[in-house]
């Protein structure tokens, strides 16, 4: 099945196609989205605009809500679902049941940034954006998008609420950071695009996030309302640049973030996505975006602390979104948008142009017959295209920011190495291919590890070795408390790199980095799994070259595209 859509969509490539017009309305769409439209009563036209939740973690296991939507299917006729958290059979047979209950078919959607593995817990994700944003070649995030693109459409997913077009031009940001392609406003529009070109031309759906820009916060808005007190020009110049871009290439449909800026609307503690000034003046009329306006989910702090779901899922429309993004209280929030139209605060002519347009995306995608996933050899199938790809993308990351020594790569075969893994509590990955390839010796510091049992081991490595491999792992992705990295283990790297050459390795989010840039040999390999050890360990040995440079600036003066390509 993998093997057909590939060699698919390299027929559209060649022939010179350009990303599916999934808004496109013809002779065909318009007659189908017609037919359904008479078909829905009010209830059903409402609900036709609303994406639910269909499972969520519980623990270490997932929750699958597939009687409360299959309820609300018969009940309403629901227009969409998203997938989270399970295994991909059991999203697939899911998803099989409840498209065989829906009168309208359903629109699948994903919040799959970094593929259907980010979700689901059998498959392997790709690399996160940040990690992307390292490399030059833009070609990678066209082929990661085509990539994930192949994945949804073999998962039975339509749409994917990815790229993050977040500019993370705020170090301290606590929602977005490694899910950015950077702080370059160039870069971010640059491989935004390529990853949306990529994904479309497969024949799913792009989602450009979060309008009109997540990445200069310092509060979640899973949990509170972010303040960004810009100006209109200063938004514009920088935030909303990479969204004009990817308007103007074609993205399928965009996400308003639940942002609270003054400028577009002053409205006390009204996010950005429930104003009409953002969604309607701004991004319709102003930026001309033709395709759907997906809500940011409505079930998030930013939104629901000040909103009651059914006042949020109707202020949602009333400004000027197509699809309300797990509005919670279905029954309160038909309610709520009924009552507004009684208002005259919307239309009936308003919710039918909605879902219209909701309509048109569905035929566009394959919606007016009945999809079903074929199960068998799917976990393999939604794997196969992932690890390739993400060990060209680590090769092409990984960044040198310092080499104090004439060379760090390739190591010397005769010299006695060391390794010490700060952060882990037990041997990794890493340390057994440092063992195996240079039998280097191996020693752990965890990040709970006492001052006194860092001194201990400093001692041990006092004066004994010709080169000391430090490798940072299993720190956070993001700023709190440091990254998770305690004031013991940043003094104990500090010591062992005064003692001894030392390569410093962050297999991480590069702005921990900024605990140590006073330090020599200065390596950032942006994630901390198998195939990045590997990537690192090809470094190490001279098969490969470190051509990455850096997506975001961590101080110290290493600034964004700060990077030392290794000979």
């Amino acid at each position: 099945m993998i093997k057909k859509l590939i060699i698919f969509s390299l027929m559209l490539l060649s022939g010179g196609v350009q990303a599916q017009e999934f808004l496109q309305v013809s002779k065909a769409s318009q007659q189908w989205a017609d037919s359904v439209y008479k078909k829905l009563n009010r209830r059903e036209k409402i609900a036709q605009l609303m994406v639910l939740r269909l499972s969520e973690r519980s623990g270490d296991s997932a929750i699958f809500y597939t009687k409360e939507v299959s309820r609300y299917i018969q009940k309403y006729n629901i227009g969409s679902i998203c997938l989270f958290q399970g295994k991909a059979i059991q999203q697939a047979l899911t998803v099989n049941q409840l498209q065989q209950q829906a009168r309208t078919p359903l629109m699948v959607c994903i919040d799959g940034e970094t593929g259907v593995g980010m979700r689901f817990d059998d498959i392997l994700r790709f690399p996160n954006q940040l990690t992307l944003g390292a490399v030059a070649n833009a070609d990678l995030a066209y082929q990661m998008g085509h990539a994930m693109g192949i994945q949804c459409k073999r998962a039975g997913i339509q749409v994917n609420y990815a790229p993050v077009v977040d500019i993370n031009n705020n170090p301290a940001n606590p929602v977005i950071n490694v899910r950015s392609f950077g702080e370059s406003k160039y870069k971010v529009a640059r491989f935004g695009i390529a990853l949306t070109q990529g994904m479309q031309q497969a024949g799913v759906m792009a989602c450009a996030k979060h309008f009109p820009g997540h990445g200069d916060v310092s509060v979640d808005s899973h949990y509170d309302l972010p303040v960004i007190p810009k100006s209109k020009l200063q938004l514009d110049s920088l935030e909303i640049y990479p969204f004009k871009e990817m308007i103007k290439a074609g993205v399928g449909s965009m996400m308003m973030g639940h942002l609270y800026i003054p400028a577009i609307d002053a409205t006390v503690n009204q996010a950005s996505s429930l104003s009409k000034k953002n969604v309607t003046d701004l991004v319709r009329n102003d930026l001309g975006f033709k395709g759907i306006n997906f809500t940011d989910a409505l079930e998030m702090k930013g939104v629901a602390k000040f909103y009651p779901q059914g006042e949020a899922a109707a202020q949602s429309l009333i400004a000027g979104n197509d699809m309300l993004c797990l509005p919670g209280d279905i029954k309160g929030s038909i309610k709520r948008i009924r009552k507004a139209i009684r208002k005259k605060e919307l239309s009936w002519e308003d919710i039918q142009a909605k879902v219209n347009r909701v309509l048109i995306a569905k035929y566009n995608l394959g919606l007016y017959q009945v999809p079903v996933i074929d199960t068998i050899n799917l976990v393999n199938e939604l794997n196969e295209l992932v690890v390739p790809l993400k060990k060209e993308i680590y090769k092409q990351a990984i960044t040198v920011l310092k080499q104090t020594d004439s060379t760090i790569s390739p190591l010397n075969y005769k010299q006695k190495i060391a390794f010490v893994g700060v952060g882990l509590k037990a041997e990794n990955h890493f340390s057994e291919l440092l063992k195996n390839t240079y039998t280097a010796d191996s020693y752990c510091l965890p990040y709970d590890a006492t001052e006194k049992e860092a001194n201990v081991l400093l001692q041990q490595l006092q004066s004994k070795y010709d080169v000391m491999i430090i490798g940072v792992h299993q720190y956070t992705k993001y700023p709190a408390n440091n990254f998770g990295i305690s004031q013991t283990a940043i003094n104990f790297i500090k010591q062992v790199n005064l003692q001894n050459k030392a390569i410093n390795i962050a297999f991480g989010t590069p702005y921990a980095m900024s605990n140590f840039t006073d330090l020599n040999n200065l390596v950032a390999a942006y994630e901390d799994d198998k195939l990045m050890h590997e990537a690192v360990l090809s470094f190490l040995k001279g098969e490969i070259k470190a051509n990455g440079t850096l997506p975001v600036s961590i101080g110290g003066g290493y600034h964004f595209g700060f990077g030392i390509a290794n000979k």
